[in-house]
């Protein structure tokens, strides 16, 4: 992974930015050694709105991805389009990284934990870990580093 070789992420929507989704993006730019490529696109809303034209917009955007990161707050907006873009990475064999709601808010929906590769916390650090884990099989490496008075 580098800047000329970015990370390919989509980032679950409801063809709308949500909180969590532009967490997500807080997140990632928090650290400047981290490179990615957002191929998640929910301003490409299909004109007539109809939902197999959004299904395929979805497709579209997940083929190019790496990695598929859902948020709980898009579930919550359409459930009907996450467990699409579950099943769809799925079918593409796409790994898939849910974040627990921010705040623990809510549960994971079973449906979700089924789908998923990897669960994690809102953590800037455990996010670019797992993404570059099961995107690229990369390994960090880094180690926490505890100072004792």
């Amino acid at each position: 992974m580098s800047e000329g070789n970015p990370i390919r992420i989509f980032v679950s929507h409801a063809f709308e930015e949500d909180a969590e989704y532009l967490r997500v993006f807080e997140f990632l730019e928090s650290n400047d050694r981290f490179f990615y490529l957002n191929c998640s696109k929910p301003e490409n809303l299909p004109p007539t709105a109809g939902l197999e034209l959004m299904k395929e917009e979805l497709l579209k955007q997940i083929g190019e991805a790496e990695a598929v990161v859902v948020t709980l707050t898009s579930y919550m907006l359409r459930p009907d389009l996450v467990r699409f873009q579950l099943s769809a990475a799925e079918a593409q064999e796409k790994p898939v990284i849910v974040m627990e709601s921010y705040g623990g808010a809510f549960d994971i929906p079973d449906e979700v934990k089924e789908k998923a590769t990897q669960i994690i916390e809102w953590n800037e650090r455990n996010m670019i870990d797992m993404i570059a884990r099961h995107a690229r099989l990369t390994e960090t490496s880094r180690w926490e580093v505890i100072d004792f008075p």
